[in-house]
């Protein structure tokens, strides 16, 4: 072969085998790939059939599947991602649950048992306390003037983010005595309730501002959950010296008409644990009330473990949902609820909080790990287990809600 054909024949396969590189590298897609000639819909039918997660993990594969599963309505019809956010324990200090560099908050998968982390560097707040969620919205409370103003003494103000697409909106503002006392309930469609003892404010999406209704109720309603179009609330009627608890409800559009849920055939359900707290179980229509089982109905008697019973709201029918096993009652004191009696008379505190079906409990003995208890579908007493490698173990007990992330929602 002659020199001059031999090198235009090296300069060519090296031509060709730099574009086809090219054409490889991360971000490109071959020329010609049968993914590329698909029509959109047919595009979108096959990655339909990604998990959320899946989903947002392709997307730095090519520009193909980046345009592709950048689009919210395609986003939105997949299913959400279920979670358990974790509330910080020192969220006035240290800007709810966001690690140490506030950029981020912490939340646990149950289906895939791992730890994840949420970005809040979207918001363009000096701090932020999430609370509570309604489908792909996280709600928190957040110092929205003191990041224009520099004023740290203006009262806060929730604010409604999406952690996936980074938008965010505020609602009116609020006193700083809501923040401090008030519980959030976000509700349908974009409403939000915030109950203290006394008063109960409620917004609406399209309003400018918050309507107030007075909640008529014998004490601080404990443990809201708002499902099936109501909420349902514990009151404690008894006295200083002995606990009394009663179950109360009110219709979403009637909030100023509280009444007494009760049916002779309870008889003392209600109070036969320490305690009590009320959670959404399965499904949308049974409620979950977890405490600590009290031995006798003495005021000062001990727990034996912690019970959960189900509220049938089709029936009216209370069961035993379940039964923490001793040797896992034992790690958080084994006093029961709340202020658990510890050995050498310190106070060991008990948070209990999720929802959906799913309880999740810590406490200060059990560091670095929440005990999980899930709902059993066919009518057993559900499972336990334990939830290793929470992050922050050492800065006390946390607390959660269930949020399911997704598109199918914007602030």
């Amino acid at each position: 072969m002659p020199p001059s054909q031999a090198t235009h024949d090296a300069t060519s396969d090296a031509s060709a085998t730099a574009a086809t590189t090219s054409e490889l590298e991360p971000g490109h897609s071959p020329p010609g790939a049968p993914i590329q000639l698909l029509p959109q819909d047919a595009l979108h039918n096959v990655l339909g059939r990604l998990s959320l997660r899946e989903a947002l993990a392709c997307r730095p594969v090519c520009r193909l599947f980046r345009d592709a599963l950048s689009s919210f309505p395609f986003l939105s019809s997949l299913p959400p991602l279920r979670l358990l956010a974790l509330r910080h324990p020192r969220s006035s200090a240290n800007g709810g649950g966001r690690d140490s560099h506030g950029s981020c908050l912490h939340a646990f998968d149950p289906s895939l048992r791992r730890w994840i982390r949420l970005p809040l560097f979207f918001l363009p707040f000096p701090s932020s306390s999430p609370v509570t969620a309604s489908p792909s919205l996280l709600y928190l409370w957040v110092d929205a003037a003191a990041a224009s103003t520099g004023d740290a003494k203006i009262p806060r103000t929730l604010a409604v983010y999406n952690p996936l697409s980074g938008s965010h909106r505020l609602l009116p503002p609020l006193g700083s005595a809501w923040s401090r006392h008030g519980t959030v309930l976000a509700g349908p469609g974009g409403a939000v309730l915030v109950l203290t003892q006394l008063a109960a404010l409620a917004y609406s999406p399209g309003s400018d501002r918050w309507l107030k209704f007075s909640l008529n109720l014998p004490s601080k309603p404990r443990s809201p959950v708002l499902m099936a179009g109501a909420i349902f609330a514990l009151c404690d009627v008894g006295t200083p010296w002995r606990s009394l608890w009663r179950l109360f409800s009110c219709r979403l559009l009637d909030l100023g008409e509280w009444a007494p849920l009760k049916r002779p055939e309870w008889g003392d359900v209600l109070n036969i644990l320490k305690r009590p707290r009320l959670l959404a179980g399965a499904g949308g229509g049974r409620i979950l009330m977890i405490g600590g089982l009290r031995s006798s109905l003495d005021a000062d008697a001990p727990c034996s473990t912690v019970l959960i019973l189900r509220l049938d709201l089709q029936t009216m029918e209370w069961d035993e949902a379940g039964r923490m096993p001793s040797e896992m009652y034992q790690c958080f004191g084994g006093g029961g609820l709340g202020h658990v009696a510890a050995a050498g008379g310190a106070n060991n505190k008990v948070k209990v909080f999720g929802g959906d079906g799913r309880v999740w409990f810590s406490g200060r003995r059990v560091r670095g790990k929440l005990a999980m208890w899930e709902e059993d579908d066919k009518g057993g007493c559900g499972v336990w287990s334990w939830v290793d490698g929470v992050p922050g173990c050492n800065e006390g007990v946390y607390r959660g809600f269930v949020f399911d992330a997704g598109f199918s929602a914007m602030p």
